[in-house]
């Protein structure tokens, strides 16, 4: 004898039927499939992105390790320079303190790290202002605050690089120590002027804020 009658089974089956189309289109199955299909998404983008950059290894680097979101364009730009921001004021805390705290030195090396600290400030400054340009992004205005952002990173750049060139008569470690900061701050402020640039032709192919 059968165990389950014909008119049982089919009762069953529609139930059955009912159940699996019911998992299978929740919210949570669903939200599992895109977190799976979307987990190598970010990693996939930013070595895409950065393999054109000034320095490819320090743009993977750096924001492979960035803790918020990089899944656009836009938000690589955003990171890059909040990466290049983070470096620029740590250093511009250091340049301070040793300003602050020398006693020694030459007349030549103590006029460099005044210098320095200025020239430091005013790319905190305006990386300030690109972060924040970057993050009101319109697309009426769109040209227009990407023409500043770019404006404001390559001061940024200039400012690094002049802070630079005041050490190169300076002897010691101090120099040594100098020059190995502010060299890492315009490596990554080269990158991130490199994705505001990514992020400007990004819009210009597709018609709309990346």
């Amino acid at each position: 004898m059968p165990l389950f009658h014909t008119s049982t089974f089919s009762l069953i089956f529609p139930l059955l039927f009912l159940f699996f189309v019911l998992f299978t289109s929740s919210p949570y199955s669903a939200a599992a499939r895109s977190h799976r299909a979307d987990a190598s998404t970010p990693s996939d983008l930013v070595r895409s992105s950065c393999v054109h950059a000034s320095y490819p290894s320090i743009c993977i680097r750096t924001l492979s390790s960035y803790s918020g979101p990089a899944v656009t364009p836009r938000d690589l730009a955003q990171a890059s320079v909040k990466v290049s921001l983070a470096r620029a004021s740590r250093v511009s805390k250091y340049l301070n303190r040793l300003s602050t705290s020398q006693q020694g030195g030459s007349k030549r090396q103590r006029a460099a790290l005044r210098d320095c600290v200025e020239q430091i400030s005013d790319s905190v400054d305006e990386l300030s202002r690109t972060l924040s340009e970057l993050k009101h992004l319109r697309g009426e205005t769109f040209r227009w605050q990407m023409s500043n952002a770019e404006t404001w990173v390559s001061a940024a750049m200039t400012n690094e690089d002049t802070c630079l060139d005041g050490f190169q008569d300076v002897d010691g470690k101090r120099k040594s120590d100098v020059r190995r900061k502010i060299t890492n701050v315009a490596r990554v402020t080269s990158n991130a002027l490199y994705m505001i640039n990514r992020l400007d032709e990004s819009r210009g192919r597709s018609g709309s804020i990346p």
